[in-house]
């Protein structure tokens, strides 16, 4: 597996992979407004670095955005030490054979190349895995930093809790 930068032209496929990944999660449903920001890998890539992942034939498989510090418009948390990890996501067919865990892999060293403090992410109920594979990867959970999100399709009446989690770099 290859872990790099996206190139442009293929903007559209982590898209596509990206929103198959998280409408999984969410029983095959649309998700509303925010998958218009999902598809939206080129204004994540011109915010922040966003990286993708290749199999052993060169197909994409998968991608993440690093956010490099609070200025960036993708960044969720205010912490001047801190970056952060954004819409991790691998195509269903490849889930489960470490391609998140490379990508993820790839934030942490990246955060270590720029001496940042901290990683901060943010997970839904309903990413349990990836919630097991960050406790795994030394991240803890940060209550303090959790966001309620009160609308949208997916709150049902009650806001959607995403859970924060923090990595100590």
């Amino acid at each position: 597996m290859l872990i790099r930068l996206i190139h442009a032209d293929e903007c559209d496929t982590l898209a596509r992979i990206t929103v198959e990944a998280y409408r999984q999660l969410n029983g095959q449903e649309p998700l509303g407004p925010y998958e218009k920001e999902l598809r939206d890998v080129d204004g994540r890539r011109r915010d922040s670095e966003v990286y993708v992942a290749l199999d052993d034939v060169g197909a994409l498989v998968g991608g993440v955005t690093y956010v490099p510090g609070p200025q960036h418009a993708m960044a969720e948390f205010t912490d001047p030490g801190g970056c952060g990890i954004r819409m991790l996501a691998v195509d269903p067919a490849f889930q489960g054979h470490g391609v998140g865990r490379a990508l993820v892999e790839t934030c942490i060293t990246r955060a270590r190349e720029q001496h940042r403090e901290r990683i901060i992410l943010h997970s839904a109920p309903t990413m349990g895995l990836a919630q097991a594979m960050y406790v795994r990867m030394g991240f803890r959970e940060a209550p303090e930093l959790d966001e309620f999100i009160h609308e949208g399709p997916y709150t049902d009446g009650e806001p959607l809790h995403l859970r924060a989690f923090i990595l100590t770099c």
